[in-house]
């Protein structure tokens, strides 16, 4: 009946059952300020239980920037527009060029934010569900924010936390030396400084040098390096050996039932594929006999077989092939099963034989 019902496509999950997309996994690179912009929401606690000030910030993942922010009581994708539109008018993007990421809070997926980002032709992403690693910039700098000893438990009321804000943004942005961009501020970085301040430290890091060698051991001093990119998971390339690759290549080709040469185990996957394959092989030592053969035979059947012959050539050194001619020069040893179905008769030949 099940092979019916398969047949007819019926075996299968009849209930209604929500089915999870697949996410992937976004991969925003920034090579300069205003590409990519982080924003997201975070709680400020209010005066009484329960009572909340929502903090809107919109950073530049490059400089690290604040270019956007508001204190709002709601958390609302209304309240979010004007943010945008003052900050893009502000920092005269234009339409095609940047790309804003958030998570997938309610404000972040709201119709009205797509709507809004399609107008001023801004790329929108979002993180995954549930992963917070998708928006690392705007996590660490809430962080930073509520980290700072003046960051007080409780706001007053909705004016102190804007001033408080105030007074912070303009420190971060101006005099904060981030540790993410060689040590420099983010205007600086923002607004294309970075050359002249490297080399002024480079330039003073050399008149030091000069003036006290000794000081510097083990090489002349030089600045944290300029800033170049900003990623939002980087991809990781896949490292494949070239023993993997010729080895998966054998596989393919079927190159078990022919000769493999190698003089390096096989690596992964295909290593532990080839070693099911291979035939069994007698211990040195042993007499030439394989692990679970009969132990009853006599000394002269034995050697016969030439099973007191011992073998000591490494696994991964053996060359396997399937019916080779016998010769003086190349013996032929049964192994594997063979030697239990075949190497007692006489007339009978080994189905595997292996080749030192």
């Amino acid at each position: 009946m099940y092979r019916v019902l398969e047949d007819n496509d019926e075996l299968r999950e009849r209930r209604n059952q929500l089915r999870h997309p697949v996410y992937r996994k976004p991969e925003l690179l920034a090579e300069r300020p205003n590409q990519v912009w982080s924003w997201d929401i975070t709680k400020l606690m209010g005066p009484t239980k329960w009572s909340y000030f929502y903090l809107y910030v919109i950073l530049d993942i490059f400089s690290r920037r604040v270019v956007g922010w508001c204190v709002a009581d709601a958390e609302s994708a209304v309240l979010f527009r004007p943010l945008l539109d003052d900050a893009i008018a502000k920092h005269q993007v234009p339409p095609g060029q940047l790309t804003l990421h958030a998570d997938r809070g309610g404000p972040m997926k709201a119709k009205a934010t797509a709507l809004l980002l399609a107008d001023l032709g801004v790329t929108r992403s979002h993180n995954r569900p549930h992963t917070s690693n998708d928006n690392p910039f705007s996590e660490s700098h809430f962080k930073t924010l509520k980290y700072q000893p003046r960051f007080p438990k409780r706001f007053g009321c909705i004016e102190d936390a804007k001033s408080f804000c105030r007074s912070f943004f303009d420190w971060y942005n101006k005099d904060h030396h981030h540790a993410g961009i060689g040590l420099m501020t983010l205007d600086q970085v923002h607004y294309g400084q970075t050359d002249a301040v490297h080399a002024a430290r480079q330039a003073t890091l050399e008149r030091a040098f000069r003036e006290n060698p000794q000081r510097f051991v083990n090489k002349p001093p030089s600045p944290p390096n300029k800033p170049t990119a900003a990623w939002i998971n980087p991809p990781v390339p896949r490292k494949v050996t070239t023993e993997d690759t010729e080895s998966r290549e054998a596989l393919q080709h079927g190159a078990t039932r022919a000769l493999i040469r190698t003089t390096q185990p096989f690596v992964g996957e295909t290593e532990r594929a080839i070693r099911r394959s291979r035939p069994k092989l007698p211990r040195a030592g042993s007499g030439g006999r394989v692990k679970g053969a009969k132990r009853d035979r006599s000394h002269a059947q034995r050697n016969e077989h030439g099973e007191d012959q011992p073998f000591d050539a490494p696994e991964h050194l053996a060359t396997i092939v399937n019916g080779w001619p016998e010769s003086d020069e190349f013996p032929i040893l049964p192994t594997g099963r063979g030697e239990r179905n075949a190497g007692t008769h006489p007339n009978r030949p080994p189905t595997s034989m292996i080749r030192a």
